[in-house]
């Protein structure tokens, strides 16, 4: 059961000693009503409820894929008291936690891991004149099973998404590295691609998948009901179960990288960077890939393209032919493991400076299929994951590598990708 306590404290990264603040619930909130969310919106799909001490309140906590929200919990109401009726609901939005720890209280007699008080979490306010403050919220209970499932959910939540860039740029998903990259104005060049069709500009980016990854994106934006983890792994079993090629034409111009060309150079090689003559492959391809950056994520530690870096102006072309679904599995299962995961006969890597993606299909929604597909708008559009994202695209694709065309901070990658 929920103990009582004095009250929330300031966290140590506003500087100078702690000190006693008021209580969490009634200090937090003020500045969370200004980030525009009401609390209907702040509904979404519940992940957890349980019971917490939050200031010095016993609080119904509820945690959906959108918020966190509380409420005291009120006695039983007299008949004819309305003081009781003034029940304020408070909340904060999931995407302005940034981080999340067991709360413990050490003594120096005790040994092992402290006694459990709670979590803790790490909150992103925003304040006046367009200011950003960090703060902590407790959320106290003694029971370490209880807090247990609520720890490992935040960490479920926090573990984003997949930030590819976030972590292809720092080489890990840790706060108080990218914040010290940025206060001591660590600067990296970005390699960027932009994705057109027909002579329309979809969008810039960094990666995109087409085929497999493209279509398990779509089937996970069609059931956003569920929560995130649950849709991903929904999303991706079905895709595998559904597991289907694509009859595309991929054309590409040949580009050495930066880094193999000085290495040429340097042993006295007259190869030029780069060649002025497209390359064509096509056939049945159960998933495209084209990365400008390395792509670290936790489910990839070295990286979806290790063999590219962040500025080496090219881009890694990856394409996995049609092979058994058993096949296929062990090509994406290494991605998480040390052993290379493109040495399979069906896989085929390029280095190149742009790509044309031509989809050779009449039709990119088939109606006898519920796969992702059909989470297309239009008859004649394709899915394809750009950065994470879902875009609706055309028949035919061009990507094109912009060397260096942004500045973004980060530490050297050469450092940095696991050998």
């Amino acid at each position: 059961m929920p103990r009582g306590r004095r009250g929330g404290r300031v966290s140590a990264l506003e500087g100078g000693p702690e000190e006693e603040a008021p209580p969490a619930a009634a200090a937090v909130p003020s500045a969370l009503w200004a980030s525009g969310l009401q609390p209907g919106a702040a509904a979404g799909q519940t992940l957890l409820r349980g019971i917490f001490e939050i200031g010095r309140s016993s609080c119904d906590v509820v945690l959906s894929e959108l918020a966190l929200r509380w409420w005291p919990i009120q006695p039983e109401r007299p008949a004819g008291d309305s003081k009781y009726d003034q029940c304020k609901e408070e909340f904060i939005e999931v995407k302005d936690i940034f981080s999340v720890k067991l709360k413990r209280r050490y003594s120096a007699k005790q040994q092992g891991n402290g006694t459990l008080l709670g979590i803790t979490l790490f909150i992103c306010l925003k304040k006046e004149q367009n200011k950003l403050k960090d703060s902590t919220l407790d959320l106290i209970n003694l029971s370490e099973d209880h807090c247990d499932v609520w720890f490992k959910q935040f960490k479920k939540i926090l573990a984003g998404s997949t930030n590819v860039l976030a972590h292809s740029l720092h080489g890990i998903p840790h706060v108080v590295t990218a914040t010290l990259h940025i206060i001591m104005g660590h600067i990296q060049p970005v390699d960027v691609c932009t994705f057109s069709t027909t002579g329309k500009l979809l969008r810039f980016g960094f990666s995109a998948m087409f085929g497999f990854g493209g279509r398990t994106l779509a089937l996970a934006e069609k059931n956003r009901w569920m929560s995130p983890n649950q849709r991903r792994d929904f999303a991706v079993m079905k895709a595998l179960a559904k597991l289907k090629p694509e009859d595309c034409e991929i054309s590409f111009l040949p580009c050495i990288s930066s880094h193999d060309l000085q290495e040429w150079k340097a042993e006295g090689s007259p190869k030029s960077d780069s060649s002025d003559q497209w390359q064509t492959i096509q056939g049945q391809f159960l998933n495209v890939s084209i990365m400008a950056i390395p792509c670290l994520c936790s489910v990839a530690p070295r990286g979806l393209a290790p063999t590219t870096r962040l500025n080496n102006g090219s881009m890694a072309l990856i394409v996995v032919r049609n092979t058994s679904r058993p096949e296929f599995i062990k090509h994406l299962k290494r991605y998480a493991s040390v052993k290379n995961q493109f040495n399979f006969p069906f896989v085929e890597t390029y280095t190149v400076g742009e790509v044309r993606v031509r989809q050779r299909n009449k039709s990119g929604c088939d109606p006898e299929e519920d796969d992702g597909r059909q989470a297309a708008a239009s008859e004649h559009s394709f899915p394809w994951n750009i950065d994470g994202d879902l875009v609706e695209a055309e028949s035919e694709v061009l990507v094109k590598l912009h060397p260096r065309l942004i500045s973004l901070y980060g530490g050297s990658m050469e450092e940095m990708i696991p050998k």
